[in-house]
């Protein structure tokens, strides 16, 4: 096809592909309402001609500008981190935009500035990304006024707010019923900051499982934060006590490696002196030595829960309000 120096628009995509420009259409705003083969054929005419939807023309035309505002506090650790690009992945696999605002706190000020800035560029729904209780109150105020989905792990839904999260109390009961499985009994828990509900939630399923299994719940230390030079500083603390633990399960895989460094230092060999259970499953955890046990998080999974929950509740009311999603043990030699 001759290019006349404009975009391509839907209907040099109609003609190339030898549909309808309704077809279009039907592909771009509800494709599963098309044959797949047709819907192939639109699509490779799309990418051939290098099509790209006028999102202004069609916010004119639907109301709608395919963009979705997510909040979050800009925590740079593993989870959060990759929730956001979850949410940012779901989103553009549906057609849709995000707008990121950084809210570190919930003064009214700073909400209502956030709503303004969303509610100006014209977002249809916002995902407020919070591992703790800070932004439950901003969300709660946004969500009088537009669809707002919260992605945590520690909320009940209730009033205009829906929830999506991963249920990391049993995450940690897979963690440590694995240990006990092991022959091992004398079990700690390094947890991150208890202030985070990622921590609570792991806390609580460890403490089950042992108590499940007959055991001991009193080794834990706190970490002060979610790195591995916390974890070797707490992991220090806990070979201070008068007997070992034969067991660590860690709140995350950073704090696993910085226990694992502690304890070899000590001269402690893992797994056959002290086995380790991270969380998270990061990227390269294979690669530590020993390659790390661990908890594998569904990080694009939840993205995508939230999006939906997000998109059910701006075109209905009915629907689902809360999706809590399990994580999976990675067995490794840790």
């Amino acid at each position: 096809m001759a290019m006349t120096g404009r975009p391509p628009s839907m209907v040099d995509v109609a003609k190339h592909a030898g549909v309808s420009h309704q077809t279009v259409s039907r592909v771009l705003n509800s494709p599963d309402a098309v044959r797949a083969d047709t819907r192939e054929r639109v699509e490779r005419s799309m990418r051939e001609l290098s099509y790209r939807r006028n999102s202004q023309a069609r916010a004119l035309k639907t109301r709608r500008t395919g963009l979705i505002g997510v909040v979050s506090q800009g925590y740079a650790d593993f989870g959060p981190t990759q929730l956001t690009l979850s949410i940012e992945g779901a989103a553009r696999d549906r057609g849709y935009a995000t707008a990121l605002s950084v809210v570190r706190d919930a003064r009214p000020q700073t909400v209502e500035a956030t709503l303004d800035f969303f509610l100006s560029h014209g977002v249809e729904g916002i995902i407020v990304l919070t591992p703790v209780p800070v932004l439950i109150e901003a969300a709660e105020q946004l969500a009088a006024r537009t669809p707002v989905v919260v992605l945590t792990s520690g909320l009940e839904p209730g009033g205009e707010l829906r929830v999506a999260g991963i249920d990391h109390a049993h995450g940690a009961e897979l963690a440590t019923r694995h240990l006990v499985e092991q022959g091992r009994r004398r079990i700690a828990h390094i947890a991150g900051p208890m202030t985070w509900f990622d921590a609570q939630g792991r806390v609580e399923g460890w403490r089950r499982a042992l108590r499940e299994a007959g055991m001991d719940d009193s080794r834990m230390a706190e970490a002060e934060d979610w790195t591995a030079e916390a974890g070797f500083a707490t992991m220090e603390e806990l070979c201070a006590v008068e007997e070992l633990p034969d067991a660590v399960f860690a709140s995350n895989d950073f704090i696993a490696l910085g226990a694992i460094r502690a304890l070899e230092q000590r001269g402690v060999d893992v797994p056959r002196d002290v086995s380790v259970v991270g969380y998270d499953d990061v990227d390269g955890a294979a690669f530590f030595r020993p390659p790390l046990t661990t908890v594998a998080q569904p990080f694009r999974e939840a993205g995508r829960a939230a999006l939906t929950l997000l998109l059910d509740q701006a075109e209905s009311a009915s629907g689902r309000d809360r999706v809590f999603l399990e994580p999976h043990l990675v067995v490794r030699g840790s």
